[in-house]
């Protein structure tokens, strides 16, 4: 166990530094110009782009860790614990579901955003948009009852 601690370590502490440091660039590397939105100028940091593909592969690093744990999970539970491996899967069944919900609740209509003139505010991408919002609020509101709910069953447990 002591080789693992020392390797999550280091890798969180170099995640962690790299996460520091593109983010001091982003804040104090200076600006590419401005950009004219509704009569105001906006500044455009430099580090932007860097930024954002930081945070994309973060994002797709702690999905692809999360599902490689998962299916490892689920693999040494179903060969010592069947039943216990197919009650694991409820959890993933119930977040799929949240994501479908939340799909179906979006709207592909074209979103009005004052200054842009792209076309990804229509059709897949807006009501994308919309999915990750309402997983957003889902998630948020979930995590909110279950701090309530363990504070009422730790006081009604003692």
């Amino acid at each position: 166990m002591k080789l693992i601690e020392t390797v999550s370590r280091i890798i969180l502490l170099i995640l962690l530094a790299l996460c520091v440091i593109v983010g001091v660039m982003f804040y104090v590397g200076g600006s590419n110009g401005t950009l004219d939105v509704a009569g105001d100028l906006l500044s455009i940091p430099r580090y932007t782009d860097l930024f954002l593909y930081l945070n994309y592969a973060l994002v797709i690093l702690t999905c692809i860790i999360t599902l490689g744990i998962l299916l490892i999970n689920f693999g040494y539970r179903l060969k010592y614990n069947p039943k216990g491996a197919l009650k694991s899967l409820i959890p993933i069944v119930l977040f799929i579901l949240v994501f479908v919900l939340s799909w179906n609740l979006g709207s592909p209509e074209k979103l009005e955003i004052i200054g842009y003139e792209g076309t990804e505010n229509v059709g897949f991408w807006a009501q994308c948009t919309d999915m990750f919002l309402y997983v957003s609020y889902i998630l948020l509101g979930v995590t909110i009852l279950t701090l309530f709910g363990m504070a009422i069953y730790m006081k009604v447990r003692k």
